[in-house]
C-alpha cells in the first residue's frame, strides 16, 4: 500500500527548540532485515520498542520515524501524563465510576512503565517529574466543576485538595484564578527532553532508530512486511503501526478517526526583573477546570524560565491547517496569555505551534491486529503521553502473544465508531467545540 500523505504540523516543536541541538540523525539507507518493525517514534512507538526489548531481548528491533524524535506531536503537547479520568468531551472530565476506575488503572500502569524507563535511562527530574497537577478554575462554573470532580474522585477513593484564590495566586503569581483542585498522581514532562532520553536509552539497548525516514509504502510479501522509505527498506515478520491519525494514510480505520489540531505558545525566557514581577513558584502546571479551557504551565530549567499557554481545538479531517485559521489561533493564544498575566505585557511569544491529535467518536483506541502480524496502536483521544505509552505497551504484548490482565482489559473496548460523511463530521464536531469553548468563559 502506498502511504497517502506524510505528517505535517504547523510551527516549531517548541519543547525541542529550547533544548541543545541533537546529534545528526541516522536515516534509513539500503535494505535491512529485522524481527520487529515499529513505525512511528512517538510515545506509542518508543514504548512498543521498549516492551518488545523486554519481551524479546535477543530480537532485532527497528524504529522508523518520519521526522526527528520529538519534532512531531510527541514534542508538541502540554507535557501532562495524567492518571485520572480526562474525557475532553465531558463537562468536568469524569464519567461513569466503573469505567473511570478502569481508566485510572490503565493510566497508572502506563505511568509506572514510563517511570521505569525514566529511571533505567537516567532521565532528569526536569524530563520526568511526578509532582501532580492542578485543575484551575477562573469562573464560578469552573469552581463547580472542581467540586463535582472532587466528589466523583472521593467515591473512587482518590484524594484531592481544594485550593482557594489566595493559594492559586501564591502558586501562579496571578489573581486570575478563583480556585483549583490539586491531585497528586500526574507526571509533568519536558516532552522533548523525555522523548530524546527514551530514544537514547533504546539505542543503548541496540534498538535501531532511524529518523527522517518516513514510510512511503508498506506491503506484505510472503511472510514479511516490507516498509519502504525514500532511501531504504526494512523487512520484518511483524510490524507495529504507531502513527496515531496517520493510520488513515496507511489505509486503516477509514471514516473512524477524527483529526484534531490543538495549539500552543511559549514565551521567550523571562528576565530576572520579570520573574520577580510575576512572583509565584518557579514550576507549576494548570489544566483548565473546563475541558475546553486554557492549559498553562510555568517551566524553569533548560532554556530558561518561561510560560506556556495551550488552547483551541480545530477539526481538520484533511490533516492540514490554513494560514488564516492559524493567525486567528495565534491571536487567541495571545489574548489568553494577556488576560492571565497583565503584569507581563512586554513579554513576547517566541514559539507558536500546532500538533495533531486523533479522537474517536466513542472515545476508544484504534487497537488490534489489523492485518496478519500488523498491529495498530493509534488514536489516544487527546492523551497521547499516557495513552500512547499504554497503546505501545499493549501492542507489543499482543504481538508477542503475552497474556496479561491489563491487555485483556485494554482489548475489552469497542472499535472506534464510524463517522458521518466528512462534511458532516467537520461541521458537527466544529460546532460542538466552538459551543463548548464559548461556554467555558474565562476558563478559555
Amino acid at each position: 500500500m502506498k502511504v497517502a500523505r506524510l505528517p505535517t504540523d504547523p510551527g516549531p516543536a517548541a519543547w525541542n527548540a529550547i533544548l541543545p541541538p541533537q546529534e545528526a540523525p541516522i536515516p534509513l539507507e539500503g535494505r535491512h532485515n529485522a524481527d520487529w518493525l515499529v513505525i512511528g517514534g512517538g510515545f506509542a512507538g518508543l514504548s512498543a520498542a521498549r516492551r518488545l526489548r523486554q519481551l524479546r531481548p535477543d530480537d532485532r528491533i527497528t524504529v522508523l520515524e518520519a521526522r526527528r524524535i520529538a519534532e512531531g506531536p510527541a514534542g508538541r503537547n502540554s507535557g501532562f501524563m495524567i492518571d485520572l479520568p480526562h474525557d475532553l468531551a465531558s463537562d468536568d472530565y469524569g464519567g461513569a465510576t466503573d469505567t473511570d476506575r478502569r481508566e485510572i488503572e490503565r493510566n497508572r500502569a502506563a505511568i509506572a512503565f514510563a517511570a521505569d524507563m525514566a529511571s533505567d535511562y537516567g532521565l532528569s527530574r526536569e524530563a520526568f517529574d511526578p509532582c501532580g497537577k492542578i485543575n484551575a478554575a477562573a469562573t464560578e462554573r469552573g469552581l463547580a466543576h472542581t467540586r463535582h470532580y472532587a466528589g466523583h474522585l472521593a467515591k473512587m477513593g482518590e484524594v484531592s485538595e481544594q485550593l482557594d484564590a489566595e493559594a492559586m495566586r501564591a502558586i501562579t503569581g496571578t489573581d486570575y484564578y478563583l480556585g483549583g483542585l490539586r491531585t497528586p498522581g500526574a507526571v509533568l514532562l519536558q516532552p522533548a527532553l523525555y522523548m530524546r532520553g527514551i530514544a537514547a536509552g533504546l539505542v543503548g539497548e541496540a534498538v535501531a532508530i532511524h529518523e527522517n525516514s518516513p514510510v512511503t509504502a508498506l506491503e506484505r510479501r510472503g511472510d514479511l512486511w516490507h516498509a519502504a522509505t525514500p532511501e531504504g527498506e526494512v523487512s520484518a515478520p511483524a510490524a507495529i503501526l504507531a502513527v496515531n491519525g496517520q493510520a488513515n494514510s496507511f489505509g486503516f480505520w477509514k471514516q473512524q478517526l477524527i483529526h484534531t489540531y490543538t495549539y500552543g505558545a511559549m514565551t521567550r525566557a523571562m528576565t530576572p526583573e520579570e520573574i520577580e514581577r510575576l512572583g509565584g513558584q518557579p514550576r507549576w502546571a494548570m489544566t483548565p477546570a473546563d475541558p475546553m479551557g486554557t492549559t498553562v504551565r510555568r517551566i524553569s530549567g533548560t532554556g530558561g524560565d518561561r510560560l506556556v499557554v495551550r488552547n483551541r481545538f480545530t477539526i481538520n479531517q484533511t490533516l492540514t491547517v490554513n494560514e488564516a485559521r492559524l493567525n486567528g489561533v495565534w491571536r487567541g493564544l495571545d489574548r489568553a496569555f494577556a488576560a492571565r498575566f497583565p503584569m507581563l505585557d512586554a513579554i513576547t511569544m517566541e514559539h507558536r505551534w500546532g500538533g495533531a491529535l486523533c479522537l474517536s467518536w466513542n472515545n476508544v483506541p484504534a487497537f488490534g491486529e489489523v492485518q496478519p502480524r500488523l498491529y495498530s496502536a493509534v488514536c489516544q483521544n487527546g492523551l497521547g503521553t499516557v495513552k500512547g505509552t499504554l497503546a505501545g505497551m499493549m501492542a507489543a504484548e499482543l504481538a508477542c502473544n503475552t497474556g496479561s490482565n491489563l491487555l485483556a482489559d485494554f482489548r475489552d473496548q469497542p472499535a472506534p465508531r464510524s463517522l458521518p460523511p466528512r462534511p458532516l463530521t467537520q461541521i458537527g464536531a466544529t460546532a460542538r467545540i466552538r459551543w463548548q469553548e464559548w461556554r467555558a468563559g474565562r476558563d478559555f
